[in-house]
């Protein structure tokens, strides 16, 4: 089982929990500090310039950065995470509110997943996976309604398997988005990309999620 590094920022929804193991490794981006408060969860480090936040916090693990940089807080928290030898992360309160920090959250994912990492990211019922070469998600046959899969770049060897759409090593681009709105049809199905990075997205509860990403 692979240890997790769990990245909590501000946004915090209904159901939310972290099933926190030996060896996973607990991130607040900035507010999520007060985030992590309301579940219950205490942080192992805190990264961020803390303006959302209000105010620097009495926190002994933190690194703060300043308000004018070119990274976002999750970006320097998937940082500190890669440098202590991680490769799973989980993001909460990356999805929804403001867009351009969604988009964002996608591309700090995907930079990850260029460097061998693999990111979930959940909230407001809504999960993403974001993974590259030679990794792959796979779905139980119970699982129902729509997935999408997306390249950020240029994708090639992406297999569709157990799914209304079937794809066999085939490319996928930013500037198509063929693999929108496929279904899931009562099977066991394989998401699977040879070279770049696919983002995968479905909708799921926190339990559900929960479970999956163990």
């Amino acid at each position: 089982m692979k240890n997790i590094c769990y990245i909590i920022g501000a946004s915090v929804t209904d159901g939310m929990y972290i099933d926190k193991r030996a060896g996973d490794f607990v991130i607040a981006a900035d507010a999520g500090l007060s985030s992590l408060e309301k579940m219950g969860v205490e942080a192992d480090l805190a990264v961020g310039d803390f303006d959302s936040l209000g105010h620097i916090p009495d926190f002994e693990n933190k690194i703060c950065h300043p308000s004018e940089k070119d990274d976002t807080d999750t970006a320097l928290a998937l940082a500190e995470g890669m440098k202590r030898g991680y490769r799973t992360f989980v993001i909460y309160g990356g999805l929804g509110g403001r867009l351009d920090h969604t988009m964002a959250n996608l591309q700090n994912c995907a930079g990850a997943a260029d460097h061998g990492a693999v990111c979930w990211i959940w909230g407001e019922e809504n999960a993403v996976c974001v993974f590259g070469d030679e990794e792959y998600i796979t779905f139980e046959a119970e699982k129902r309604g729509m997935v999408s899969v997306f390249s950020p770049a240029r994708t090639t060897g992406v297999d569709l398997e157990g799914l209304k759409y079937s794809l066999s090593d085939a490319c996928l681009t930013s500037s198509v988005p063929l693999g929108v709105s496929n279904e899931f049809i009562g099977v066991p199905s394989r998401i699977k990309a040879e070279n770049g990075v696919l983002i995968v997205m479905w909708n799921e509860d926190a339990e559900t999620f929960v479970k999956r990403i163990r």
